[in-house]
């Protein structure tokens, strides 16, 4: 019997969802235009090359929430680690000017998990967001 949000590997059916949220080093302002865009294609890229699911993603100026479907062999801690890593890597390669602050990302994150029931309130959590922070800047 397959539940609303159930995925399978060979092995395993699973609804694993993890609410994810980075800031970047001393919640600098650095996700907007070209590199708000290439964050959130490295993300794709780096989740579908592993079977991750984006169920909802949002980046800020200077945070990002991410909500992903991964299967069980990937521990929260990984996620966050491989995220972070390979935004960071690509990230300060392509955009020089984010080299001068050091390191892109803090050591720190949030992760909160999520069944069915709780998963379509994190989406909307997180597409309200960006109208959230519009409204707080006065713009």
């Amino acid at each position: 019997m397959h539940m609303a949000g159930e995925r399978s590997t060979r092995h395993a059916h699973f609804n694993l969802n993890y609410h994810l949220v980075f800031m970047p080093k001393y919640r600098r302002h650095s996700f907007y235009g070209p590199t708000r865009e290439r964050l959130m294609e490295i993300f794709t890229a780096t989740c579908a090359e592993r079977d991750w699911l984006i169920r909802g993603m949002e980046v800020m100026p200077d945070h990002v929430h991410l909500f992903v479907s991964c299967p069980p062999k990937w521990s929260p801690s990984d996620i966050a680690k491989i995220l972070k890593g390979v935004s960071a890597r690509l990230l300060l390669q392509e955009f020089p000017e984010l080299k001068r602050r050091g390191h892109l990302w803090t050591n720190a994150y949030y992760v909160g998990s999520a069944g069915n029931i709780s998963a379509d309130v994190i989406q909307r959590y997180i597409e309200k967001q960006r109208k959230g922070q519009v409204d707080d800047d006065g713009t």
